[in-house]
C-alpha cells in the first residue's frame, strides 16, 4: 500500500537517486515510503535510514531512501542491510517539519514508517557503497 496526499512534494532532497520515469527520462522520487502491510515479527528496518517495512516489502522494491543499497535487486542485501531488531517505530507524514524527525535525523527522508533506534552497524561493504554514492552513513549511538 501506498501513502497517499495532495501535497505533490517530492521526497528524498539530497539522496535524488532511485524512483521512477516521468517520461521525459527525468527520475522522480517516490513521494511516500510504503506503509508495512502487518506489524508483526515480519518487520525489518534500514539499517542506514532506519525505514520500516516487511521483508517482502524491501524484496520487492528495496528502501525508498536507499535504491544504492539495490535490496530490490539483489535479496540477499535485504538481509544484510536490515535487522528486525530496532526500537519502537514513528509515522512521519512530513519529515521536513516535524521536530520529531528532525530529532531523529530522518527529516531528509520520505514520509514513512520508522524506527526510534537500531542497535546494528551497517555492514562494513555496505559503508563503502554508501560512500562511493556520496551518501552519509551515520553508525548507532552505542
Amino acid at each position: 500500500m501506498k501513502g497517499g496526499g495532495g501535497s505533490g512534494r517530492r521526497g528524498g532532497g539530497e539522496y535524488g537517486r532511485g524512483g521512477r520515469d516521468d517520461g521525459d527520462g527525468e527520475r522522480m522520487m517516490s513521494q511516500f515510503a510504503q506503509i508495512p502491510t502487518s506489524f508483526g515479527h515480519e518487520l525489518r528496518a534500514c539499517l542506514r535510514c532506519r525505514l520500516v517495512k516487511t521483508y517482502d516489502q524491501f524484496r520487492e522494491s528495496g528502501c525508498e531512501n536507499c535504491p544504492f543499497l539495490e535490496m530490490d535487486k539483489e535479496h540477499d542485501n535485504v538481509a544484510n542491510c536490515t535487522t528486525p531488531n530496532f526500537t519502537g517505530i514513528i509515522s512521519v507524514t512530513d519529515p521536513s517539519r516535524s521536530w520529531a524527525a528532525r530529532w531523529l535525523r530522518i527529516g531528509r527522508f520520505i514520509p514513512g514508517c520508522y524506527t526510534l533506534a537500531v542497535s546494528e552497524e551497517l555492514p562494513e561493504e555496505y559503508q563503502t557503497v554508501c560512500a562511493d554514492n556520496n551518501v552519509q552513513y551515520v553508525p548507532p549511538k552505542r
